[in-house]
């Protein structure tokens, strides 16, 4: 799954998850482009991969400013010459609570960053690799995604719409060489955990009180767990697999050398092949 050399664009790179996969990447000689809102997040998180031996580059941009986002890219593909892999992990968890309790502005903002700034990132990143006929666009999903979940509406719904997004443009693409899919990470402890705890009982509701407690103590899902996906989906090993929603802790090892069946690994969640 050699990714060296290849050049990684991380939207949210300066903490959470998409931190968590730039210094992944980086480790396997990957040159990351690490971009995000926070400047001070983005100096420490390109520190550590230098630290670590990895090369990193920081461009501060806003996912929901085309403008903005058009002169990061344009940045990281002068200093390392394209954009192999896209990989969009910028997100907010959004409102907790009733959806009628919601503010339409909070309602509004998620649906800007969640999915809009995917969007954008997308339609930056995917024109030169067609026009190379090579590429990898990995989009990470999110709880609620697969499944309902009460007192996330917008969150679930504009991570629903990220993946139905992914199915879409992955056919689109898919005559140009390029493979996109969707990569959900698991529950893991990051900032959002917090928030819901924080949120409490009464909006949040007690399942996910309790599955945030037990991820806050556990740490959740492993960093490298996750990497070993990721890094498959970028390499050329998963040629053959676009437009596919795959779970962290799905058998994904055997979807190299096994043919899917059309509906499996996507919205419509057929887990068996």
């Amino acid at each position: 799954m050699s990714i060296k050399g290849k050049s990684v664009l991380i939207t949210g790179a300066s903490r959470g998850i998409g931190k968590r996969l730039a210094l992944g990447f980086a480790l396997e000689g990957a040159r990351v482009g690490l971009l995000a809102r926070s400047q001070a997040e983005l100096d420490l998180a390109k520190l550590e991969i230098e630290q670590a031996g990895g090369t990193a580059m920081r461009v501060r941009a806003d996912v929901c400013d085309l403008q903005e986002l058009a002169r990061a890219v344009d940045r990281m593909r002068a200093r390392f010459d394209g954009i192999d892999i896209l990989i969009t992990a910028a997100g907010v968890q959004g409102p907790i609570g009733p959806f009628l309790t919601n503010t339409p502005e909070a309602w509004n903002e998620t649906v800007q960053i969640n999915l809009i700034g995917v969007a954008n990132s997308c339609r930056l990143a995917l024109p030169a690799m067609i026009e190379k006929r090579s590429g990898k666009i990995i989009m990470i999903a999110g709880g609620g995604s697969a499944y309902s979940r009460p007192n996330f509406t917008a969150y679930s719904a504009t991570k629903t719409a990220v993946v139905r997004f992914c199915e879409t443009l992955a056919e689109e693409v898919r005559d140009h060489n390029v493979q996109v899919n969707a990569m959900a990470p698991g529950a893991v402890y990051t900032h959002m955990t917090d928030e819901i705890l924080q949120a409490g009982e009464e909006r949040a509701g007690s399942k996910e009180i309790e599955d945030a407690a037990k991820v806050r103590n556990t740490g959740g899902v492993p960093p490298e767990k996750q990497t070993q996906l990721a890094l498959f989906l970028a390499s050329e090993r998963s040629n053959h697999i676009s437009g596919k929603l795959i779970h962290v802790n799905d058998d994904w090892k055997r979807l190299e050398k096994d043919n899917m069946k059309t509906e499996s690994y996507t919205l419509r969640r057929m887990h068996k092949m």
